[in-house]
């Protein structure tokens, strides 16, 4: 089968590697119908050394079960299944607690022998705890929708919901990136009536609004937080929603938020440090929260909006590529040409 390695920087390839086989009494083979290229895909991307024999790539998708081992009791072959991006048991303490990204038997895809995403097919791990079944075929016109339940859309519903955002909470969500701009809808959709994008791409903040965004601050550093203090009446906001994961968007949250209020964070850090004591959150009783979403945990919460329409989240797909194409995909990605990249194998 064909699937995608990365060999450094910059260095995406499609290549022909062993199908997939069942190595445990529960796996699944899942033959992928949709994946798609995720912005913390794009780290390394631009940072990776050279790794000869190199690494497989993607962690999002769904598919179509195409074979079982003996203990799966919930799949059968011919299931359409949406993926989270971590593989969990589902039973264990973690998972029972709805942390699934620590469940102590688990782990993530393209890393430890497992494949990744942008493949044509995967072996699935503890197929009863990870797969979530999808009541759909695999010419539905919700594909897109339903591959953000893989990630996306989770790590932004995260995002809202470890901010405790309600109707009584105002917002300002950093960055507009795919994550950014769930973090807006999810936002939106547990009632939040003030919701503040800070981006400047035009293209993907119009897509904000049209997500429940009531204004949009496109300036940064010191000048966007005067900004977002200026349309607060000097307050800040009650929750922060941080979805890039540099060093300036977290200077910014603790710029914008409330004393008293919440910053939460799901941009994967790319820092070791950052400022917690006295005069950035001890004396204005700023709570720190967010982390890698346990996805798997909302799937089943979050589905059934997508498939009354509801939510629309797979409108962050703007390109398809095939997956010969998918450095492409990359690229595009990259220079900010294009919002997220949905693969087709």
């Amino acid at each position: 089968m064909r699937a995608t390695i990365m060999y450094g920087a910059g260095d995406v390839r499609v290549e022909d590697v062993p199908d997939p086989v069942l190595q445990q009494p529960t796996d699944a083979l899942v033959r992928i119908v949709r994946a798609c290229v995720c912005g913390s895909d794009l780290h390394p991307y631009r940072n990776m050394p050279a790794t000869p024999g190199g690494r497989p790539m993607g962690h999002e998708f769904v598919g179509v079960v195409e074979e079982v081992g003996g203990e799966v009791a919930t799949l059968k072959k011919g299931d359409f299944v949406i993926a989270p991006f971590a593989w969990s048991d589902g039973t264990c303490d973690f998972c029972r607690e709805g942390l699934q990204t620590s469940c102590r038997h688990g782990g993530f895809w393209a890393g430890n022998g497992i494949g990744g995403g942008q493949a044509e097919a995967i072996r699935v791990p503890l197929a009863d705890g990870t797969l979530v079944k999808a009541p759909v075929g695999e010419d539905s016109a919700l594909l897109a929708s339903l591959l953000t339940l893989s990630d996306v859309l989770g790590t932004g519903y995260h995002a809202a919901l470890k901010a405790r955002v309600s109707e009584h909470t105002t917002v300002t969500v950093i960055g507009d990136g795919a994550v950014g701009l769930m973090a807006v809808l999810s936002a939106k959709r547990l009632g939040a009536e003030r919701i503040i994008l800070m981006g400047r791409h035009k293209a993907r903040t119009d897509l904000g609004v049209e997500f429940g965004a009531t204004d949009v601050v496109s300036e940064r550093g010191e000048e966007g937080i005067a900004k977002v203090r200026e349309l607060t009446g000097g307050n800040g906001t009650h929750t922060v929603l941080e979805a890039v994961g540099h060093m300036p968007a977290y200077e910014q949250a603790v710029g914008v938020v409330r004393p008293g209020g919440v910053i939460s964070r799901v941009g994967a850090p790319q820092y070791e440090k950052a400022p917690v004591g006295f005069g950035s959150l001890f004396r204005p009783n700023i709570t720190l929260t967010g982390g890698p979403a346990p996805v798997r945990a909302y799937i089943e919460e979050l589905m059934p909006d997508v498939l009354d329409g509801k939510i629309q989240p797979g409108k962050v797909f703007d390109r398809i590529v095939s997956l010969g194409d998918v450095a492409d995909g990359y690229r595009v990605m990259d220079d900010r040409t294009s919002l997220k990249i949905l693969v087709q194998p």
